[in-house]
């Protein structure tokens, strides 16, 4: 196995299409595809599902860039090394997250992040779909459950509450009735979550008007006095609009958690990333 070869690995599993990744490393397209092939040959095995819009990762090649990732890193950490101190981390680092906690969570991480490492691309994968960590469709991931999946570093990050909010200056429900409002609550796949349950408890008498699953989209209803919503309140505080307001009990909140694999713990852009991400969030709870 050349590691010349794993180079155009990297850049196909980073972009995507041969002509992206010949450009990411001065290779024209052709030679991209005959070095890829050569690879292929040289391990006995198919490394990309190749489909009308781009390659994907088979499990076998998401096996080998763990490890390619991880002979990446320790070049890069040799030339660092002999070359004085170059402390600079290069590669593409991909955060899946939900919408809102990319938006109002994470953004100002990975700005401050982008500003520290101008050389690591950021992908934000924010919606809500699960990404396997195992194949590498995501190398970090924030989620409000624990993690079940094999080989996954997995570490609490914070607790988040959440708070009921109306169009600021409309009459607000009475606990324990809501006859005459409308609820905004998550759509029938994410019905049973805890905040929904809670709500429909709270206010028996009130109508669900809108289903989202969408905490954003959620938000935006109730700045436009649409109804009663249950929000995070890192979201709901920032929401022009709308006002929190008191039915006796908070709404249950929620663990974040982030998880990793633990072939990637040693990864120095990922641990680069997490340690702001856990310094950010420890201030931001003091």
């Amino acid at each position: 196995m050349d590691w010349s070869d794993l180079q155009v690995f990297l850049a196909v599993a980073r972009e995507g299409t041969l002509g992206a990744a010949g450009r990411r490393i001065g290779q024209s397209q052709p030679t991209v595809g005959r070095r890829l092939r050569a690879l292929e040959r040289s391990v006995g095995q198919t490394l990309f599902q190749r489909t009308t819009t781009g390659f994907v990762l088979t499990d076998e090649g998401a096996m080998v860039l763990a490890h390619a990732e991880r002979i990446e890193e320790e070049t890069l950490s040799i030339g660092r090394n002999l070359g004085g101190g170059d402390q600079g981390l290069d590669g593409t680092l991909r955060i899946a997250c939900s919408d809102w906690f990319g938006l109002h969570m994470l953004s100002p991480v990975v700005a401050e992040f982008a500003q520290s490492h101008p050389r690591v691309m950021v992908e934000m994968l924010t919606d809500a779909r699960v990404y396997s960590l195992a194949r590498r469709q995501a190398d970090i991931a924030f989620r409000i459950a624990s993690f079940d999946e094999p080989d996954v570093i997995v570490r609490r990050l914070t607790h988040i509450r959440y708070g009921v909010y109306l169009q600021t200056g409309r009459p607000q429900p009475r606990p324990g009735d809501g006859e005459g409002h409308d609820l905004i609550t998550m759509d029938s796949g994410f019905g049973g979550m805890p905040d929904a349950v809670w709500l429909s408890r709270v206010l028996p008498g009130a109508r669900v008007g809108i289903r989202s699953n969408s905490r954003d989209v959620q938000a935006r209803l109730c700045a436009l006095g649409r109804g009663v919503a249950v929000l995070p309140r890192p979201l709901g505080d920032a929401t022009p609009g709308i006002s929190r307001i008191d039915l006796g009990e908070e709404p249950p909140g929620r663990d974040t958690f982030v998880g990793y694999h633990r072939d990637l713990k040693r990864l120095a852009r990922l641990r680069a990333l997490l340690d702001l991400v856990v310094a950010r969030f420890a201030r931001d709870t003091m």
